[in-house]
């Protein structure tokens, strides 16, 4: 029997979108906790003890996956394609294994960094309310709102830019980006950009189909292709905070073996085995503390406890990429 799966997010959240399009290609049953798009969010710090504030988060059993890049990695190791799932990386069309690494590193360090941070600045930001600019000033201190206007132009003429490239990627009539059989983790990666792009006011200049017809007609293939996986999918189940937290907490978590604990890594940053430790993302905010249980090249584990009604443990996954994980001295959790 699959672990229960839980997915922390918000409507507004473009990274909430790119994780429901996962699960969606990969067929993955799971169930949804609303959270607000501002801190504090109880639900998450209180109940899982997890600090960690952007969103989404998405549980597997008693395993928590932070950062849209690692949740992507876990979905595809704990749901594979050969237990009847689909794929986010799916063969290539003519043969050959499809080139995972470059996939997650062009989602992870073009779309999600590049892309999505220029798409950002096309946001209204001389409508938002005190509340939301500040809780974003968490992560970005100098977050100016008049810079954010000026620089407007420029984001829109390099979003331009990065949209003809794309067009010259398909111009020799492949369908996917990558050229596989099927959408791929750089499909999915890449059109929530523009999806939510599309929703801008201030965008209509930016979807010229004739100065890009073949990023539109690719476009065109990813929502389409996004109907015909609904047709067999059930819409997730909404759970309450508490609910939600209790499920992950009765569930079980996956052996520590299975990511392992890197020590010739781990000595690096002068770290051991079950040391209390901070993992801090790199682009800023809080650090969540915990145990160190388990680390490799591609994520380290941590064990948090709640500290609201909900007491127990927690396993919080973190990427590697992106994240600092620093020792504690004389922490005692």
């Amino acid at each position: 029997m699959s672990p229960p799966v839980i997915l922390y997010r918000y409507d507004t959240s473009p990274f909430s979108v790119k994780i429901d399009n996962i699960l969606l290609l990969k067929n993955i049953a799971h169930s949804t906790v609303t959270v607000p798009n501002v801190l504090p969010r109880p639900e998450i710090t209180e109940l899982l003890g997890l600090t960690y504030r952007r969103i989404p988060i998405l549980a597997i059993g008693n395993d928590i996956y932070c950062d849209t890049s690692l949740i992507a990695s876990a979905l595809e190791r704990r749901f594979p394609p050969s237990a009847g799932f689909g794929s986010i990386f799916p063969p290539k069309k003519h043969g050959g294994s499809p080139d995972t690494g470059l996939l997650k590193a062009f989602t992870k360090h073009y779309a999600d960094t590049v892309l999505f941070g220029w798409a950002t600045v096309l946001l209204p930001w001389d409508r938002f309310p005190d509340s939301f600019l500040n809780d974003r000033r968490i992560i970005a201190p100098n977050l100016n709102v008049q810079i954010m206007m000026k620089s407007q132009a420029k984001a829109m003429s390099t979003l331009i830019s990065n949209l003809t490239l794309i067009n010259e990627q398909l111009q020799d009539g492949r369908e996917w980006l990558f050229d596989t059989e099927l959408p791929s983790l750089a499909d999915v990666g890449l059109e929530f950009v523009f999806r939510w792009l599309r929703g801008f006011k201030n965008t209509p200049s930016l979807f010229d189909k004739d100065s890009f017809p073949y990023a539109f007609k690719w476009l065109d293939r990813m929502n389409k292709f996004y109907e015909i996986c609904r047709k067999d999918f059930h819409p997730p189940a909404i759970l309450s905070n508490a609910e939600a937290a209790n499920l992950i907490a009765s569930s079980p978590h996956e052996p520590y073996e299975i990511v392992g604990f890197n020590a010739t890594d781990a000595n690096r940053f002068h770290l051991v085995k079950d040391q209390v430790v901070s993992v801090t993302p790199d682009e800023g905010g809080l650090a969540t503390v915990g145990k160190l249980v388990a680390l490799n090249h591609e994520e380290c584990v941590v064990e948090t406890r709640g500290s609201g009604s909900s007491t127990a443990t927690f396993r919080c996954h973190f990427p590697r990429i992106g994240s600092t994980i620093k020792a504690i001295a004389e922490h005692k959790l």
